[in-house]
């Protein structure tokens, strides 16, 4: 069974600021049809370009090392752009950015796990090395789909959110602390949460 997070490294110790942890999980009638459903939410984990829809909020542009908007799987490296409702960020030229630090399989007695860690980051073509996000770059978000026997669970878990009111553009400062307090008041629960379901949905 691959429960400990801390066993994979995947998600950070928490430090500091606020967390978060949503959690969805679905059974198979058997193992044969567990294994399916892990197999499209893994596909769904992969495919950013497809979060927006699948979440109904914000949206997921994936952009490769080099700044360039792609449409393919997530490798690690790759920026991820999100587009969140209100202002963005002037540092971000319009849009919150994160970096895919770490992408993570495990296979262990028979049952399986895949992972993605993202933390806030500068954007991709910009000389500045400010975290263009309304958290500081302490903060990270691991995606988790996990498969235990029949069980499928889909997770995402912040640690370490602090808002991002170092900002260098007072504009930047303002935003990010609605932003940031908001997220802290739960209100970017409701995000992951739709997300993780439709990771597991038919």
């Amino acid at each position: 069974m691959i429960t400990d997070e801390n066993e994979n490294n995947l998600i950070p110790v928490q430090h500091e600021g606020s967390r978060m942890d949503v959690v969805e999980k679905r059974s198979g009638e058997t193992k044969e049809e567990a294994a399916n459903i892990f197999k499209r939410a893994c596909e769904r984990l992969m495919n950013v370009n497809d979060w927006g829809e699948l979440a109904g909020l914000s949206a997921f542009q994936l952009i490769d090392s080099s700044g360039v908007r792609v449409n393919r799987e997530v490798k690690e490296g790759d920026y991820i752009r999100i587009d969140i409702p209100g202002p963005g960020t002037v540092a971000g030229m319009g849009y919150d950015w994160v970096r895919v630090e770490e992408i993570k399989s495990v296979e262990e007695n028979g049952n399986s796990l895949l992972g993605m860690r993202v933390r806030p980051c500068a954007h991709p073509v910009s000389d500045s090395q400010e975290a263009a996000h309304f958290l500081k770059d302490a903060a990270t978000s691991t995606f988790i789909i996990r498969l235990n026997g029949s069980e499928v669970s889909a997770e995402e878990h912040g640690r370490n959110e602090i808002a991002n009111t170092d900002a260098e553009k007072l504009l930047d400062k303002g935003r990010n602390f609605m932003v940031g307090v908001a997220a802290k008041l739960g209100l970017s629960y409701p995000q992951w949460k739709s997300l993780v379901k439709a990771f597991l949905s038919d």
